[in-house]
Formats: structure tokens, C-alpha cells, sequence
């Protein structure tokens, strides 16, 4: 294919109808119930994270808007009469996309209320669509405050912002607001099978979930590294192969950390710091995967199952063997680390040092004990005391005083008698001289 025909896939697989937006059924479903009703808002404001479908679903309103070939009961735009290719080749005089960030002037805005008053050429009514509406000064939202309180009945607007709280509340108050969530990576993944099947891309499970992980919920992010992928491993897309190939770290790195962690490998851990550093891999980018990591063993450990995890089939029982080997403290104890460190990390005057720390200080952590578990553990055994009856000593019964060997008292005759005779004289007659 020519590359002046070449298109990026983002573009080429752009959704044009209601069904094609990805992950975004209760905004889809709400514009298609107002659609059939008849009861669209003259303002709308389309909020949520970048790459997620915001302008591309104010691009698929106003086309179902002013379709002029859809049968009675039909919402989508047809994407084949004039209005509707007018609008992809960017000619169509009803429908208006206008970037807030280079027309945010209060001249930009007057102007655009002169068209306003102009009625609708060859379709239902003019669409202005107004991408990243946060940007326009405060005298610009003034400016345009009166004509969206009572606009002109064939005029529609459509706001589009990536930071809704930079509007002004009387703009919001006038509109009705849909928040686009975050997609999640089982559909970018979804999304990205199919379009490797129309584009003859082979791709392995876990390539797939590199990528969709890549784009961290935007789904243009994830399609923009899809091309880097093809464009670097050609036709056929291997995990190992593109791990290398757009510098991320493998994952098999992180499950040799945490092998250490448990078996507690001081020395393994270093010399795995030393290789994720000479390889040239960023110490961010890797706590930041570490903590993903740690946040999966976390997750099998508390749920006992694999249902919260989004990695393929094979690395979901991976990591439900890999939790045997840990406790929800110990998991904790060792994300705190990971969080403290990517605080430090920033302003550290000696990054590798902070790294070997950190990662010593993991391997170590199921010889220290944590202090708020001590003093958890402390207050346990306060309460106990508190809460426990003293026993009394048994009182000791009262002994009788202890006797003394004292001698019989001697009788002592009274005064002016003779004494007795002794014994031995008693009875006997001394005999006279």
C-alpha cells in the first residue's frame, strides 16, 4: 500500500456508528433513547480521560442528527447520503468541530454567535462541536454564556473536555454532562484482536495485553502503540519480542523479584537491580510495574481467585501460585516501600542507591516487625490486663502465739513461819546428846 494512502490505525477504525464506540454503552444508550424521542438537550458536555470516544461520539450524534436517509425507527446515521459525506470529507455546512485551545479568544466566540443565527443549509440543525472546552478564557465563557441559556432552536452544542472542573459552573449548570469511563483492558484487548484479524497481524495473548496496558485505558493510545508494534516486529507479534522492542520491562523480572522477596536473596536481588539498571530500563517505570505486580499477588490473596486481574489466561495462574508464598501484611508492607521509594525517586541525588535500599529492604521484610503492629499488638495485651480479674492471695489463718519454757513459779513461805522440813528429815528423830 502507498504510503500516501496509509492511514494510522486510530483513524482508520475510527467508529462512525453508535455500536462501534468501545466500552461506552450507558452514554450510547442514553443519546439513542433521547434520539428516538425526540428529546435531545440543547447542550451537552462529554467528560472523561483522554483516547476514551468522547469527540468521537459527538461526531456520531451530530451525523445521526442531520442524516437525512435514516427510516422511521433507525438512530444511526446511514454514513451515505450527503450530510453524512459531506461531514467525513469535512464540506458540511451544518455541522461545526472547533478546537477550544486555538479559538479561546472573546472574538472567536462572538464570531461564532453571528453563525449561530444563521439557520441550517440542507440539513436539521447545526452541530457545533467544541473539543477541549476548558481552554477558552473566562471572558470567552461570558461571551458565550447568553447564547447557550437560550440558543436558537436548530443550534445544538457539544462540549468536549478532558478537565471538566476548569469549566465554569454556569456553563456546566446549562448542560447535560456524560462522563466516558476508562476502558477497560479486556476490551482494548477485544478491540485489538479483532482489528489484528482485518489487518493479517498474528498476535499472542500477553503482546495483546503489553499493548492494551501500554494505553492504560485509552483506547487511541493503545492503537497508537499497536502501529509502533507492527511497524517494529512486523506481521507477527510475540511478547518476548516486543518487550524488547518498546523497552518495557518483562514481567518475568518482577516474578524473579518477588521469588527473592519470599525466599529472602539479599544478593539475588541485588544483582537482579544490576541488570534491570545495565539493561537501561527506567527505575520508575519499574516500581511502577512492581506495583502493579505486588498489586496482583495482593489481589489473589485476598480474593483466593484471579477475577480482578487483567493479564492473560496463563499469567492469571501464575500469579495464584505465586500468592501461596505471601501474606495481605507482608504484600502491604512491601507496596508501601514501592510507594515511598517512587516519592524519593524524583528528587534522590543518588537513584541506584534508593533502588538497592528499597529492594533490601523488601527482601528483609519478614525479619523486622512492623510498629504499628507492635503497638497493635501492645494495646491487645493492655486490654487483656484491663479486662482481667485480679486474683487475690489467700488470707493465712492466725497461729496462736508461740509459748515460752519458762521454769514453774517457786513458793515462797510466808513471813514468821520455819519453812518445811525436807523431805529427807521428815519422819526421823535426831538423837539426843
Amino acid at each position: 500500500m502507498a504510503s500516501s494512502q496509509y492511514l494510522v490505525t486510530a483513524r482508520k477504525y475510527r467508529p462512525q456508528v453508535f455500536e462501534d464506540l468501545v466500552a461506552q454503552s450507558h452514554v450510547v444508550q442514553t443519546l439513542i433513547n433521547a434520539l428516538k424521542l425526540g428529546r435531545l438537550a440543547h447542550a451537552y458536555l462529554f467528560t472523561g480521560p483522554r483516547g476514551v470516544g468522547k469527540t468521537t461520539a459527538a461526531r456520531i450524534l451530530a451525523k445521526a442528527i442531520n442524516c437525512t436517509e435514516k427510516s422511521g425507527g433507525e438512530v444511526e446515521p446511514c454514513l451515505n447520503c450527503d450530510s453524512c459525506k459531506d461531514f467525513e470529507t469535512q464540506r458540511s455546512l451544518n455541522i461545526f468541530e472547533i478546537d477550544a485551545a486555538s479559538n479561546n479568544r472573546v472574538e472567536d466566540i462572538r464570531e461564532l454567535r453571528e453563525n449561530v443565527r444563521v439557520p441550517p443549509q440542507g440539513g436539521r440543525r447545526k452541530v457545533y462541536i467544541i473539543d477541549e472546552v476548558h481552554m477558552l478564557t473566562t471572558a470567552a465563557f461570558n461571551a458565550l454564556l447568553k447564547t447557550l441559556e437560550e440558543p436558537p432552536p436548530h443550534v445544538l452544542f457539544i462540549f468536549a473536555t478532558t478537565e471538566p472542573h476548569k469549566v465554569l459552573p454556569t456553563i456546566l449548570s446549562r448542560c447535560q454532562r456524560f462522563d466516558f469511563r476508562r476502558i477497560p483492558t479486556k476490551d482494548i484487548v477485544d478491540h485489538l484482536s479483532k482489528i489484528c484479524k482485518s489487518e493479517g497481524v498474528t498476535a499472542d495473548e500477553d503482546a495483546l495485553h503489553l499493548i492494551a496496558n501500554k494505553g492504560d485505558g485509552a483506547l487511541r493510545d493503545a492503537l497508537s502503540v499497536f502501529d509502533q508494534a507492527v511497524a517494529l516486529c512486523g506481521s507477527n507479534l510475540k511478547y518476548s519480542t516486543l518487550a524488547g522492542a518498546l523497552r518495557v520491562v518483562d514481567i518475568e523480572l518482577y516474578f524473579e523479584a518477588t521469588r527473592y522477596i519470599a525466599q529472602r536473596e539479599a544478593g539475588l536481588m541485588l544483582s537482579l537491580t544490576e541488570r534491570i539498571m545495565s539493561d537501561g530500563h527506567d527505575v520508575r517505570e519499574f516500581f511502577s510495574g512492581l506495583a502493579e505486580h505486588v498489586r496482583n499477588l495482593l489481589i489473589a490473596v485476598t480474593l483466593g481467585t484471579d477475577a480482578l486481574i487483567d493479564v492473560s489466561k496463563r499469567l492469571r495462574a501464575r500469579y495464584v501460585e505465586a500468592a501461596e508464598e505471601f501474606t495481605e501484611t507482608v504484600l502491604l508492607r512491601i507496596l508501601m516501600v514501592i510507594d515511598e521509594t517512587q516519592s524519593r525517586l524524583p528528587t534522590s541525588t543518588s537513584p541506584r542507591l534508593a533502588v538497592e535500599l528499597a529492594m533490601i529492604k523488601m527482601v528483609r521484610m519478614g525479619d523486622s516487625v512492623d510498629l504499628s503492629d507492635a503497638l497493635a499488638q501492645i494495646r491487645r495485651l493492655e486490654r487483656m490486663v484491663q479486662h482481667t480479674p485480679v486474683q487475690r492471695p489467700a488470707t493465712a489463718t492466725a497461729m496462736p502465739p508461740p509459748t515460752q519454757n519458762t521454769p514453774p513459779p517457786r513458793h515462797t513461805p510466808p513471813s514468821g513461819t520455819k519453812p518445811a522440813p525436807s523431805p529427807r528429815t521428815a519422819g526421823t528423830t535426831s538423837p539426843t546428846p
